[in-house]
C-alpha cells in the first residue's frame, strides 16, 4: 500500500514538471514578443483612435478652407469632403509603378507609346510615372473638375514647324555697287550729274572731260582712220583698230569715238558716261576739279534688288539655311508684303547683340524699299524632323523647372516635369522629354491644379512630421514599459526563484 502510494506520488511529480516548463517557455516568449513590439495593443488602440482623429475635411473649391470635423464650407456654402480619404487613394495608386511611355536608350528625345525596337534596332526602355512626376498627385469629383473649367488636350507628334520673327533694315546689295574712276589724268570741264542720289541709267553723260592723253590719242586715231582711207589694206585697218580700242580701254564710248571721226578733228573735251544704271550714292568731285588717275569719281548702286539685314538668336541658327523663303512687312505699309529669300548667313555672331545676321534678298522693281528702312521679317524655317508637341498654355514654367499636368483617370491628375525645346507656330511648344504620344495634359485650369498639388504636398509635409514625432514619443514610452517589465520580472525572480526551483526539484 505505501508502496504504491509512492509509485503514484513519483509518477505526478514528472507531469507536474512538464506543465510548468510549458508555463515557463511560453511566460518567456510572451515577454521577448512584447519587448519586441510584435505585442502591444495598447499601442495598437492608440493608433486606431489616432487614425480616427488624424481625419481631416477640406473644400473642394477652397482648399486652403481645412477642419477636424465635417461641415459646410464657410466660404461658398459647400459640403466638406475627407481630405485624408483622397490622399490614402493617392498613395494606394502611387504605389503600384506605371509606365508612362518608352523611349530609346541611345536618344531620350526618340520617345514610343509601346515597347519595341528603337531606330538603331535597340530594345526601348521604360520610363516609369514616379520618375517624372513633379508634385503631389490631384483627385477631385467630376462637378468640381467642370466647375474649375478644366479642359485637355492629347500630345501630338509630327512636324515642327517654326517661323522665325525678328526685325531688320533694308541695305544695298553689294554685288550691285560699282565706282567708277579714271585711268588717265586731266580736268572736269563739266559736270552732268552734280549730286548724290541721282539716278543714272546706261549711258547717261556723267562729265566732260579735259587730258593731254585723250588729245594725242584722238590725233592718233584722225591719223589711222586718214591713212586707211587713202589705203584700205590689212596694216592699215590693224592700225585703226588698235586706236579705237585704246579710247574704248580709257572709258571713251563708243558713239564719242564715231563722233571724233565724223567731225575729223580733235575735241577739246571727251564725255564720260555712265557704264551702270543705278543710283548715285558718292560724288568725289566737282567742275573745274584737277583728277589723276585711279581716282574714284562716283559710286553707283542698283537699287532694283536690295538685301535686309535680319537678325536672329543663337538657338535658332541651326534652323536657318540659304534658299528658304522670307516674308518683310513695313509697319508704315500695312498689307504689303515682300517676298525673298535668304542669301547668306553671316558665320560669326555680333559682339554686342550676341545675334547672328542673316542676309535676305528681296527684288526692288518699283524702288520702294529704300535703304535703312526697318521691316518685320518672318523666315519659315524647314525641317523633316518630327516630334511631339503641346500647347504652350499647358506648361507651367517655374524658372527653374516646367511642368504639365497629365489626366491618369477620370477626376484623377498628375503633374509631370518636362523638357521643353524650341517654340512652334500655332502658339505649341516642342516637347523633348517627360511626355508620350496621346497623353491628355491640361490647357485650361492647370493652375489651381497647381495650387491644390503644392497645399497637399505642404500639408503632407506637415502630416509625416507629426507622425514622425509621435512615433518616436511611443517608442519612448514602449521602451520605458518594456524595461519596467523586466525590472519586474528581475525582482520577482530575486524574492521567489530559487524557492520555485527548489519546489520543483
Amino acid at each position: 500500500m505505501t508502496r504504491d502510494k509512492t509509485r503514484a506520488q513519483s509518477g505526478r511529480i514528472p507531469v507536474l514538471a512538464i506543465f510548468l516548463t510549458a508555463v515557463l517557455t511560453l511566460a518567456a516568449a510572451t515577454g521577448a514578443a512584447w519587448y519586441s513590439g510584435l505585442l502591444s495593443f495598447a499601442d495598437h488602440q492608440h493608433r486606431e483612435m489616432q487614425q480616427d482623429s488624424d481625419i481631416q475635411y477640406t473644400c473642394s473649391m477652397h482648399p486652403q478652407v481645412v477642419t477636424d470635423e465635417p461641415g459646410d464650407c464657410p466660404i461658398c456654402g459647400m459640403e466638406l469632403v475627407p481630405k485624408d480619404k483622397v490622399d490614402e487613394n493617392d498613395d494606394k495608386d502611387d504605389s503600384e509603378r506605371e509606365i508612362a511611355y518608352w523611349r530609346a536608350p541611345m536618344n531620350p528625345e526618340e520617345i514610343y507609346d509601346e515597347p519595341g525596337k528603337s531606330a538603331m534596332g535597340m530594345d526601348l526602355e521604360p520610363v516609369y510615372e514616379d520618375e517624372l512626376v513633379g508634385g503631389v498627385n490631384i483627385s477631385i469629383d467630376p462637378v468640381t473638375e467642370q466647375n474649375m473649367g478644366i479642359r485637355t488636350t492629347a500630345v501630338k507628334k509630327g512636324p515642327l514647324p517654326h517661323t522665325i520673327r525678328t526685325y531688320g533694315h533694308v541695305t544695298y546689295n553689294e554685288t550691285n555697287i560699282a565706282r567708277l574712276n579714271l585711268k588717265f589724268s586731266g580736268w572736269i570741264e563739266k559736270l552732268h550729274v552734280d549730286f548724290t542720289g541721282a539716278r543714272v541709267e546706261k549711258g547717261d553723260p556723267l562729265f566732260d572731260f579735259y587730258s593731254p592723253e585723250l588729245i594725242t590719242a584722238q590725233q592718233d586715231l584722225l591719223e589711222a582712220r586718214r591713212n586707211y582711207s587713202r589705203r584700205p589694206d590689212e596694216t592699215n585697218r590693224k592700225m585703226l583698230e588698235s586706236v579705237k580700242n585704246r579710247l574704248a580701254y580709257y572709258g571713251i564710248a563708243e558713239s564719242e569715238i564715231e563722233q571724233v571721226i565724223g567731225q575729223g578733228a580733235v575735241r577739246h573735251a571727251l564725255t564720260i558716261c555712265s557704264p551702270y544704271t543705278g543710283v548715285v550714292t558718292e560724288k568725289n568731285a566737282l567742275q573745274g576739279d584737277y583728277v589723276q588717275s585711279g581716282a574714284t569719281i562716283y559710286q553707283i548702286a542698283d537699287l532694283s534688288s536690295v538685301w535686309v539685314e535680319a537678325h536672329i538668336y543663337e538657338y535658332e541658327l541651326a534652323r536657318v539655311q540659304k534658299g528658304l523663303k522670307a516674308e518683310m512687312t513695313l509697319p508704315y505699309l500695312p498689307g504689303k508684303k515682300y517676298e525673298g529669300q535668304v542669301a547668306y548667313i553671316y558665320p560669326y555672331l555680333q559682339r554686342k547683340t550676341r545675334d547672328v545676321v542673316v542676309l535676305l534678298e528681296f527684288d526692288n522693281p518699283d524702288m520702294f524699299l529704300k535703304p535703312d528702312m526697318y521691316g518685320d521679317v518672318k523666315i519659315a524655317t524647314s525641317s523633316d524632323e518630327t516630334g511631339l508637341h503641346v500647347p504652350r498654355s499647358a506648361v507651367l514654367r517655374s524658372g527653374q523647372r516646367d511642368i504639365v499636368f497629365v489626366r491618369r483617370s477620370a477626376g484623377k491628375f498628375t503633374p509631370r516635369e518636362v523638357k521643353l525645346g524650341i517654340p512652334l507656330d500655332n502658339d505649341r511648344i516642342e516637347i523633348l522629354e517627360g511626355l508620350a504620344p496621346g497623353e491628355q495634359v491640361v490647357v485650361s485650369g492647370q493652375f489651381m491644379l497647381d495650387s491644390e498639388s503644392k497645399l497637399r504636398e505642404a500639408s503632407r509635409k506637415m502630416t509625416e512630421g507629426e507622425d514622425r514625432g509621435e512615433k518616436d514619443d511611443n517608442s519612448g514610452q514602449n521602451s520605458a514599459e518594456d524595461e519596467g517589465f523586466f525590472d519586474d520580472l528581475e525582482n520577482s525572480n530575486g524574492r521567489n526563484g530559487d524557492a520555485f526551483f527548489e519546489d520543483l526539484e
